[in-house]
């Protein structure tokens, strides 16, 4: 069947639904949703159908959704409608929230309903809820949905709110979403951050800056006077409480008429922060505490665990440097296995693109941050007295995908979305030994194909391409369970000698065809030209991502329909036809 995606952006809700509904083999393009012109066009090209509205800001015009039947994935309950619905979810504390496919019509969100999926709310951020619940959700509701319309007789249900638990609802402001810091409690400043993370923040002002507030953590030791800021750790600051405290991981400066861009907390305030003393943290995780911590390590059964949670899966100098010391302890202890856990959200993206933005000189910045990455793939490579395993329980993107690729084997979540390329930066080439580890693990042609493809790959596919060497788990903690059993098992091994033998043997004969060194002074000189040469494709390309600067146009590798249509125009005109 032709599906047709309109939507705001490729967010990570489409690309799942693309992976998805590709794999179950539909044809799928994608329109990005500009204006209703550029709508009507896609939709007279591509033919679909059925078309598809994974995550919309704007109703879809008349003269489609009359014409076609147009699916919107509506991140709420039957009844729940308004722009903001998973923001009152949590701010309302709701227990049970879900997904529902509705058909699109005269009214936002009040068109029959195709399908329903329900699931618990988790105490946790928005972005966070949205990445795993929600998405689950709708490719459940969705699937359903797709195949009651191809049976051609399914009939939705018409809404009526006087019988639904949800209700019409207004775009939550900044007015909904203040704190008062003397009267809140921990609970509710982190509910309002939370049910505000990713977009659009809640509006405060700390150290008289005014910004938006974003990552919050609860903190149950230390204490202060309620709104001062107490402490600071790894570029969270922690602010008292009523009843406790919160740690901030990240802010946007609000200043009238710019275009600003989230930061980590401590260095966006910068030099408003010289008097306030860093917080540090013990190395192992202490299960009992709550407190902000974004690297930790714990140990069981001969197996050491590394977790990195880095917000949106971004990467800094100093965060690589953090990581890298870590995993050198890990490799240190008496364990047989060094699992790389990630976070629960992402594993890893690469690069941090808006600390480099950031920086005084981005193209000295980009070079240091690449090179830590590079210092930590190399130590990850190099281990010999552990086997190494990646568990990716959330998705994947660019020099992420190549630092998982450092271990042993690789493992994945079975929702988990891969973008294994860097072709979203301008001409940027990559690094993370890439070149050596991509080929050793998929050969060489399909590492050709897998760097040119701007599109998401699914875990399954993935799995048969040999980038993973497996997936499983429904959600984050099935994949947990699965990979505990795993690697103990393996830890436990009697033949885990004899395993070891073979990675070391496998290392020298390849050092000895070809050593690592060559591989990474190759790429970084590559990368010194994306970085300080004439052509600014990267630092363009950067600067649009940072600063989340809309495409006037949707790009050809998502809309197949236009692709179509240019070669239709080419061979018109090499024909010599009129155009």
């Amino acid at each position: 069947m032709r599906i047709l995606f309109l939507t705001h952006s490729f967010n990570s809700l489409t690309q799942r639904l693309f992976v998805e509904l590709t794999e179950a083999g539909h044809e799928v393009s994608i329109e990005l949703d500009i204006n209703d012109a550029v709508t009507i066009e896609a939709v007279r090209l591509f033919r679909p159908n059925l078309i598809v509205a994974p995550y919309l800001r704007r109703a879809i015009p008349e003269q489609v959704w009359s014409r076609h039947v147009c699916l919107v994935v509506h991140p709420g309950i039957p009844g729940d409608r308004g722009p903001s619905a998973l923001d009152w979810a949590i701010q309302n504390r709701e227990s049970e929230w879900g997904v529902t496919v509705l058909q699109a019509d005269a009214e936002m969100d009040a068109g029959p309903v195709w399908a329903v999926v329900n699931f618990p709310m988790r105490k946790a951020r928005k972005s966070s809820l949205y990445r795993n619940e929600v998405t689950e959700a709708a490719v459940v509701a969705m699937r359903q949905a797709i195949e009651r319309f191809e049976t051609g007789n399914f009939v939705p249900e018409a809404q009526d709110e006087k019988n639904m638990r949800g209700a019409t609802r207004p775009l939550m402001t900044q007015v909904a979403r203040r704190i008062d810091w003397v009267a809140d409690t921990t609970a509710e400043v982190l509910r309002k951050i939370r049910a505000a993370d990713g977009v659009p923040g809640v509006e405060d002002e700390i150290l008289g800056e005014r910004c938006f507030l974003y990552d919050a953590h609860e903190e149950d030791t230390l204490r202060g006077a309620p709104g001062e800021i107490i402490a600071q750790r790894h570029g969270a600051i922690l602010r008292a409480t009523r009843d406790g405290a919160a740690w901030i991981g990240h802010l946007k400066k609000h200043i009238p008429g710019e275009k600003t861009f989230k930061l980590p907390a401590a260095v966006a305030l910068g030099e408003r922060l010289r008097h306030v003393p860093e917080s540090s943290m013990p190395a192992e995780f202490q299960p009992d505490r709550r407190t902000y911590r974004d690297v930790f390590y714990t140990e069981k059964n001969g197996v050491g665990y590394l977790h990195f949670e880095f917000y949106n899966g971004a990467m800094s100098t100093e965060q690589c440097q953090r990581l890298h010391a870590f995993y050198r302890e890990a490799r240190r202890r008496p364990t047989r296995v060094i699992v790389l856990m990630g976070g629960p959200d992402f594993w890893s993206n690469g690069i941090h693109l808006n600390s480099i933005e950031a920086a005084p000189s981005p193209a000295d910045e980009s070079w240091r941050n690449i090179n830590a990455m590079d210092d930590l793939c190399e130590a990850i490579i190099r281990t010999d007295r552990h086997l190494t395993i990646a568990a990716l329980r959330g998705n994947a993107g660019a020099g992420g995908v190549f630092l998982a690729l450092a271990a042993d084997r690789v493992l994945a979540r079975q929702g988990v979305i891969l973008n294994p390329h860097y072709k979203n930066m301008g001409n940027l080439f990559g690094s993370e030994y890439w070149t050596y580890l991509l080929p050793k693990r998929v050969g060489p042609e399909s590492a050709r194909t897998i760097m040119q493809n701007r599109l998401p790959l699914g875990a399954a596919a993935a799995k048969r391409l040999g980038l993973l060497d497996d997936c499983f788990g429904r959600n984050v903690d099935e994949f947990e369970a699965t990979v505990v059993s795993l690697v103990e098992s393996l830890a436990g091994d009697p033949s885990f000698e004899t395993r070891l033998d073979t990675k070391r043997q496998q290392r020298s004969r390849d050092e000895r065809e070809k050593p690592l060194q060559s591989y990474r002074a190759e790429e970084l000189e590559r990368l010194r030209l994306n970085f300080y040469g004439f052509d600014p494709s990267y630092h363009v390309a950067r600067y649009n991502f940072v600063f989340n600067i809309p495409y006037s146009w949707t790009p050809l590798h998502l809309a197949k329909h236009r692709r179509i249509a240019v070669h239709s125009v080419q061979e018109s005109a090499t024909a010599g036809g009129t155009i």
